[in-house]
C-alpha cells in the first residue's frame, strides 16, 4: 500500500469519526432541547390545574374547611411555579394581582445553612399535596354530584379534569424524555469526547398525580345513585 492510499484512508477514516461527533452532538443536543420544552409543558399544566383548583377555593361551592386546604394547596402550587406566573396571561388577573403583591409582602426564599444560596423548591412534594388535598376533597361521590349540579362548579370541574389529565400526559412524556436523553449521557463515547458539554443532567419530575376517581375522566360524567 502506498503512502498516497494510505493518506486516503485516513483521511476517510478521520472523516467519518468526526461525522459520528458530529451526529452524536447533534442529536444530544436534540434531546436536550426535547426536555426543555416538556418540561415546560409540564410546568403550564401544573399551573393551569393550580388555577382551577384556586378558583374552585374561592367559588363558594366548596364547605368552609375544604375552601381553605385546596386554597392553600392551590397557592403553593402557584407560588412554586416561579417568578413568572404572576405574568400568565392564562390566569385570572385577580388571580395574578394577588399572587404578585403576595410574593412582595412575603421575605425572600429560603437560603441554604452552608452555601447561603436559595434552597430549591420541592415541586413534587408541594404538587402531591395538592393532589392529595383534591383527592380528599373530592371523595365524597354526593359532594362531587352537587358540585356538578352547579354550572359554574361543572365548568370547573371539567377544567380541573382536563388539565390534570394534561399533567399526566405531560409528565410521562418529560420523564420518557430525560431517561432516553440520560441513555445518551451515559454512553462511553459520548462521556469520552464531552460530548455533553456543561449541560446539565436532565432530572424526572417525580410526583403523586394520581387521579379522583369521583372526578370522572375528562369528556365524562360519573354517575352517582343516591337512595
Amino acid at each position: 500500500m502506498s503512502w498516497s492510499e494510505l493518506f486516503v484512508y485516513i483521511t476517510i477514516f478521520l472523516g467519518l469519526v468526526l461525522w459520528w461527533v458530529w451526529v452524536a452532538a447533534s442529536r444530544l443536543d436534540r434531546l436536550h432541547r426535547k426536555v426543555s420544552s416538556s418540561k415546560a409543558v409540564v410546568d403550564a399544566q401544573l399551573v393551569r390545574r393550580a388555577t382551577v383548583a384556586a378558583e374552585l377555593a374561592t367559588s363558594g361551592l366548596f364547605d368552609p374547611v375544604s375552601s381553605v386546604l385546596v386554597g392553600e394547596a392551590a397557592w403553593a402550587a402557584l407560588s412554586a411555579g416561579g417568578p413568572d406566573v404572576a405574568e400568565d396571561g392564562s390566569l385570572p388577573s385577580d388571580l395574578r394581582r394577588l399572587l404578585a403583591s403576595d410574593r412582595g409582602a412575603l421575605p425572600g426564599p429560603e437560603t441554604h445553612p452552608a452555601h447561603g444560596r436559595p434552597a430549591p423548591v420541592d415541586r413534587g412534594r408541594i404538587e402531591s399535596e395538592l393532589s392529595a388535598t383534591m383527592r380528599e376533597v373530592l371523595d365524597d361521590p354526593e359532594e362531587v354530584a352537587a358540585l356538578r349540579a352547579d354550572p359554574t362548579g361543572d365548568e370547573l370541574a371539567d377544567a380541573l379534569a382536563s388539565a390534570w389529565y394534561r399533567v399526566q400526559l405531560a409528565r410521562r412524556f418529560h420523564n420518557e424524555a430525560v431517561a432516553q436523553t440520560a441513555r445518551v449521557r451515559r454512553g462511553p463515547l459520548v462521556r469520552l469526547l464531552r460530548l455533553a458539554g456543561h449541560a446539565p443532567v436532565p432530572q424526572t419530575l417525580e410526583l403523586d398525580d394520581t387521579w379522583p376517581e369521583n372526578l370522572g375522566r375528562p369528556g365524562t360524567r360519573t354517575s352517582t345513585t343516591t337512595s
